[in-house]
């Protein structure tokens, strides 16, 4: 398998933990959307949506959408429950990820650490503070008593959100103010095969 990604991505970083938990071998291409790398005639082609990541299955079949390829990769194993409600559950997660967490938290976190132009949107980082804030707010409501976001063990709903909000301090955060969040974070990173998004 080949799977096009970018090294400080989370979203790239959640599909490649994924493939290492679950014993799959595959090819890494790295692929710089903020270089632009992700707009050329040949990235186009495998993925005309543009974005990272992309995994290429050994029969050419090609996944996009970050939680997509989770759900793909985790079918059958341990971290997605079988059909029932906690399933759902996770997919509440997986949908709250995309909409109401990674578009804030993670922008934040390009602009101020990545591409160094916080100068340049001073209105939309508040709006990523803000926003950001009311997201992990939510997982606090959930984690200040539990231990995972769905049931009593870790499933790709707690990897998802992981992905960002283990390095929400480059965006901005102070995650000492969301207590739960913190210790789910040491929680999860203490389990075997779970590596950390690279510092700029």
């Amino acid at each position: 398998m080949r799977l096009y990604g970018m090294a400080m991505s989370g979203n790239c970083w959640k599909v490649a933990t994924m493939l290492r938990l679950t014993g799959q071998d595959f090819e890494w291409v790295e692929t710089d959307s903020n270089a632009g790398a992700t707009r050329s005639e040949a990235f186009l082609a495998i993925n005309p949506n543009g974005k990272v990541p992309v995994l290429v299955l050994d029969d050419n079949v090609i996944l996009t959408e970050s939680n997509a390829i989770l759900l793909h990769l985790a079918e059958g194993t341990h971290w997605l429950p079988a059909p029932s409600l906690a399933r759902t559950r996770v997919h509440e997660w997986l949908f709250f990820e995309q909409y109401s967490h990674e578009p804030y938290i993670a922008v934040a976190r390009n602009l101020i650490t990545w591409r160094r132009e916080a100068d340049l949107y001073p209105e939309r980082l508040a709006e990523c503070a803000r926003r950001g804030a009311q997201a992990l707010d939510v997982m606090e409501r959930r984690l200040k008593d539990a231990h995972w976001l769905v049931g009593d063990s870790p499933t790709i709903a707690d990897l998802a959100l992981f992905a960002y909000t283990h390095r929400a301090d480059e965006g901005g955060f102070d995650l000492s103010r969301w207590d739960g969040v913190a210790r789910w974070i040491d929680r999860l990173a203490a389990l075997p095969g779970i590596t950390t998004l690279p510092r700029r």
